[in-house]
């Protein structure tokens, strides 16, 4: 049924009820004293256009009436009270009798009654046709933890909801003692975080949802503690920024993830600037069906570029990320065009770049798995350098207006083949600033939770098999960062790269690989004693401690709230390609060559 349609019969209800209230008032005043008929009929005609008028005015007819709340019976109140009030000025006036004026009045109350008490009775009967769903629907029980605004908000949504929820629940958790044995919509607050054990087991409870956007990954460790013991699931609902950009509803509740350990912030993006950059832009993205490639066309998508090439050299990741944009973005006008293509071809890279003519380009294609550069060095060289340079200078060619290179930590002081290759990329981008209209940048950052290749999906797997989970080193620390947190300031930083540029992203403070474990161990539910963690050795070109800037590099130039700019230099464009043309075949004097390199020009 449309909304329009609805919003008539609610209108021919509305005006029903006016026309019976006015009727019966008139009935009942005739038995006391005499009351005119005219002066009923044009009481009711006045106070019925006075209605409509000021039910449009105060949204009385185009409301939900199953989510009935007190502002619905406020704007209700109003357009009865205002219509009857007028009509009872407009007649003492007139200098009506007081019979009649009693007929408006008797009218009004009648009216305002009947009103009210139609949304409540409709509310009432949906909720009871909602349980009676519920009730054939196998329910678990369950706490919302937070009895704050967020708490209330999805107790509610979860309420009213017929097909979204399985939980039914039995109160509310919070560790605000002023809160306790309060009731909030119609609940309890049962008891705070300590007291979980023994109130899961008296409400048989089998699911835990957190609604408090503010928790601390201190405060989710503590969680984990009490609960841990307990045969409980723990959620939470998604952020404050996926719920305000209307990505997720507040029922689409997530488990509880290795990044809420972490503690990280919210990356709060300058959305004005990204918007002026990217709206009705042509948009390139290498290496898009990688993991921080996918999620830069994720995050492009929310601009509307009038067109957005999703270039890859593997057809089934291309595939995949092509299909979630059509369906997620399908309402955009913006063209999606997968391009299967291999960034060491030339020419191949040449011709889309010519056909396409892109003003912004994402490059986020490379080989970044440290240990198997290190045994396939010459791939890394034609991957990492030559791909870049063919990306880069067919950039310049075809007259780009920004390039965005995805740099690593690794390229800082490398000790392997991986970090070398990026480091020597670094330096043909930035070489190649100033040659043309191009303004070509990269960005430093560290390691991604959840991508490709690193170590929270290994340590979940191996937790699954029941451990060990495996350190190459006790000592080792990273850098982390989140996928989408990531791949916003990189967007961010091309937004405000003026040229030549290295930008560094604030990671935060570095974590132990081995901390990283035991708080997986935690998350999955187990503790160290039943999962064991053992060390395995540093594998070859491993660091045991990841930089992002070396020490002369450090440049106090913030751009943004976790942007920086490095004062990083190197050799010339020429003086690289020199060097790289002139590298020798076999691939150990091969590594050690790009590592020798890459290292000196962080001493120039």
């Amino acid at each position: 049924m449309s909304r329009k349609t609805k919003m008539a019969i609610i209108l021919s209800i509305d005006s029903l009820i006016i026309v019976f209230a006015s009727l019966l008032s008139n009935i009942y005043l005739n038995s006391i004293m005499p009351v005119s008929r005219r002066y009923m009929v044009y009481a009711l005609v006045l106070q019925w256009t006075l209605y409509i008028l000021f039910g449009f005015i105060f949204n009385v007819f185009n409301r939900i009436n199953r989510y009935t709340s007190i502002n619905s019976l406020i704007s209700i109140f109003a357009a009865v009270t205002l219509s009857s009030g007028l009509e009872f000025v407009f007649f003492s006036v007139l200098k009506s009798d007081f019979a009649d004026l009693a007929q408006t009045i008797s009218s009004y109350f009648l009216t305002l009654l009947l009103i009210m008490s139609s949304r409540i009775i409709w509310r009432v009967l949906v909720e009871h046709k909602t349980n009676n769903v519920k009730e054939e629907i196998e329910m678990q029980n369950a706490f919302i933890i937070g009895a704050g605004d967020a708490g209330e908000f999805l107790y509610n949504t979860l309420k009213k909801s017929t097909d979204k929820s399985h939980l039914e629940i039995k109160g509310f958790i919070d560790d605000d003692v002023n809160k306790y044995k309060t009731v909030l919509s119609g609940k309890k607050v049962l008891g705070n975080i300590e007291d979980l054990p023994k109130l899961v087991k008296d409400y048989q409870v089998e699911v835990l949802t957190v609604a408090i956007p503010s928790m601390t990954a201190s405060e989710y460790e503590r969680l984990l503690d009490i609960t841990n013991p307990l045969d409980v699931k723990i959620f939470s609902i998604p952020s404050i920024e996926e719920l305000a950009t209307g990505q997720v509803e507040v029922t689409k509740l997530r488990e509880i993830d290795v990044v809420d350990l972490l503690g990280r912030e919210e990356v709060k993006l300058d959305m004005e600037v990204i918007q002026n950059q990217l709206t009705n832009k042509v948009i390139m993205v290498t290496g898009a069906g990688g993991s921080i490639g996918s999620e830069i066309c994720r995050q492009i998508m929310e601009f509307s570029p009038s067109k957005i090439l999703l270039l890859g050299h593997g057809e089934n990741s291309i595939y995949l990320i092509e299909k979630e944009l059509r369906q997620k973005f399908s309402k955009k006008n913006t063209e999606i065009v997968p391009v299967i293509a291999d960034i060491r071809d030339a020419s191949r890279i040449f011709e889309v770049m010519a056909q396409h003519r892109p003003d912004i380009v994402y490059h986020a294609a490379a080989h970044k798995h440290v240990p198997l550069m290190q045994y396939n060095p010459t791939e890394a060289l034609k991957n990492n350098i030559y791909g870049t340079k063919n990306v880069a200078e067919a950039s310049l060619a075809n007259d780009v207006k920004s390039f965005v290179m995805i740099s690593t930590d690794k390229a800082v002081k490398p000790p392997n083949v991986m970090g070398a290759t990026k480091r020597i990329a670094e330096m043909i981008v930035t070489g190649l600033n100033g040659k043309g209209t191009t303004k070509f940048s990269a960005v430093r950052f560290g390691n991604v939770l959840g991508s490709r290749g690193s170590v929270v999906p290994l340590f979940k797997e191996q937790v699954a098999k029941g451990g060990p989970l495996t350190v190459t080193d006790f000592r080792m620390t990273r850098y982390f960062m989140t996928i989408p947190e990531a791949s916003r300031l990189v967007i961010q930083s091309g937004s405000l790269a003026k040229g030549g540029e290295i930008f560094i992203l604030d990671m935060g403070e570095p974590v132990k690989i081995y901390d990283l474990a035991k708080k997986i161990i935690k998350l999955s539910g187990y503790t160290e004693n039943e999962v064991a963690i053992i060390e395995t050795g540093i594998r070859p070109g491993e660091k045991l401690y990841e930089e992002l800037l070396v020490d002369k590099e450090i440049s106090k130039e913030q751009v943004h709230d976790k942007i920086f700019v490095g004062n990083v230099n190197g050799f010339t464009y020429d003086e690289v390609i020199e060097k790289v043309n002139s590298l020798p075949n076999d691939e150990e004097s091969l590594s050690r060559e790009l590592i020798g390199f890459a290292n000196l020009s962080s001493e120039e």
